[in-house]
């Protein structure tokens, strides 16, 4: 039996089953210190936005409670990484440390650093892919390059989805050290001091277990319809599980397992028949962190280099009017409100409000980046890069420079009653469906039943679209 203590550290990977670091751990019999470190501002990082704090506070409250239930707790510190390892290592006397590895550029970065210096001073350190399909590694173009487009890189995926295994952890009792040298979850001040987040509380439960739950009700009650729900915003339609995802509160082999068992189709079956529909939503996941894996420089800047000279608009006044749901484009508006109010936005929405940021308004991808990170619960580095890199059209599997979304005929397609704008623009819920995605063309008698007055208790339009799309033509044309 291996006596001394092996530290596993946590990061995005809180929860106990299918968690390969602490499989690990569990397996050398040896006592386990369950680990995580604030550190939010290592160089080069994305600080967490606090929409993601909020989130990580009760996630963290959650796995506290899962290692209390078996006999320990979850260590607690803020600081620096390298220098806290040191520490506790010296102070229980471990010999090894694992933890699963990250994709980020400064994480990846970070870990190395840290992994050469506590190998040279005697510590093991051993990484494990916890938050992944595949190995990023190993799928690789013929030449041995990293594919930069979607459809080739998930159908070498497929040729292996069989070999995706999500183990289940094993029963154990925690022998646990340094119980009075942990800092309180509330000590890291990760909850924003303000009402905001109420709309957070009431709408999302952090945690493996809900992780679970919301796993099971979604694959066994509404991937069947996924294929024809996924892009209405007015329905409930899609798992809401990327919050889950990106904490690691559940993994994606867990998610693709269950799917899997859920379903008698074949392996190759046709990419739109359910459950395989949602499953290569997991693939795009998948391909937006192999990208930042691959290619670390598009956190900040354009995959494709040309984008680097396009000519953007600085405009305050229009970028405020965006984040609060005042554009006068009732779809948009009631995409950035649902936003604000609950962390979270529908995947058909964020494109449409993506690309009136960037097309119709001509602001860098990089502010709507932004934004969307600091007020989404699942903000991830490679998802949100990728998401508007797509959009903006400078990122793998680009859109047509000539794609741009109307969000009119977005919101007459996937919101055809009206009803998910009336939730969230209810000064506009007496407008009839005929007019609601485009209230300045309605009559004015039928506005004035509606008591919306344009301008006044609802905005106009911050700008027309026909312009907009004509500008953001000639921009692009021109910077090709």
């Amino acid at each position: 039996m291996n006596t001394n203590p092996v530290i596993v550290m946590f990061r995005q990977d809180l929860r106990i089953q299918d968690n390969p670091a602490l499989n690990n751990a569990i397996a050398s019999t040896a006592p386990i210190l369950p680990l995580y470190i604030w550190s939010p501002f290592e160089e080069g990082n994305w600080p967490p936005g606090a929409a993601s704090r909020w989130w990580l506070h009760h996630s963290l409250e959650s796995l506290n409670r899962s290692f209390m239930d078996r006999g320990g707790r979850l260590i607690v510190r803020q600081g620096d990484t390298l220098s806290i390892l040191r520490e506790i290592a010296g102070t229980i006397n471990a010999k090894s440390i694992v933890w699963n590895s990250r994709v980020e550029p400064a994480g990846r970065n970070t870990d190395a650093a840290i992994q050469r210096s506590l190998t040279k001073e005697g510590i093991e350190v051993h990484q494990f892919n916890g938050s992944l399909l595949f190995d990023p590694e190993q799928i690789q173009t013929a030449s041995g390059k990293p594919f930069q487009v979607f459809t080739p890189f998930w159908k070498a995926c497929m040729a292996s989805i069989n070999s995706v295994v999500s183990t289940p952890t094993p029963e154990f009792k925690l022998s646990h050290f340094l119980t009075n040298d942990s800092e309180s979850i509330a000590n890291l001040n990760l909850l924003p001091n303000h009402a905001w987040t109420q709309g957070l509380e009431s709408t999302w439960h952090p945690g493996e277990t809900a992780a679970i739950a919301n796993m099971h009700t979604f694959i066994d009650n509404a991937s069947d319809s996924y294929p024809e729900l996924r892009d209405r915003p007015d329905l409930e339609g899609v798992s809401r599980l990327s919050p889950h995802l990106h904490f690691g509160e559940i993994s994606p082999k867990q998610i693709v397992k269950a799917a899997m068992e859920h379903t008698s189709s074949s392996l190759f079956p046709e990419i739109e028949s359910p459950p395989w529909a949602y499953i290569r939503q997991l693939g795009w996941r998948e391909f937006s962190q192999y990208l930042l894996f691959h290619f670390p420089h598009t956190q900040d800047l354009p995959l494709r280099p040309e984008f680097s000279s396009f000519p953007w608009e600085t405009d305050t006044a229009s970028m405020r009017a965006w984040q609060q749901g005042k554009t006068g484009y009732p779809l948009v508006d009631a995409g950035m409100r649902q936003l604000w109010k609950t962390g979270w936005m529908h995947n058909r929405v964020r494109m449409v409000t993506a690309s009136f940021l960037v097309k119709d308004l001509l602001i860098p991808w990089q502010s709507g980046a932004k934004w969307f990170w600091d007020t989404l619960v699942d903000a991830d580095l490679a998802n949100n890069t990728m998401g508007w890199q797509w959009t903006a059209g400078c990122g793998a599997d680009a859109a047509p420079y000539f794609r741009i979304f109307n969000p009119v005929r977005q919101g007459e397609r996937f919101d055809t009653e009206g009803d998910y704008v009336r939730r969230w623009v209810p000064e506009l819920s007496g407008v009839p469906s005929e007019w609601i995605q485009h209230p300045w063309e309605a009559p004015l008698s039928v506005l004035q039943q509606a008591g919306v007055v344009l301008g006044e208790n609802y905005p106009d339009r911050i700008v027309d679209h026909n312009f907009a799309r004509n500008r953001a033509l000639a921009a692009l044309a021109g910077m090709k």
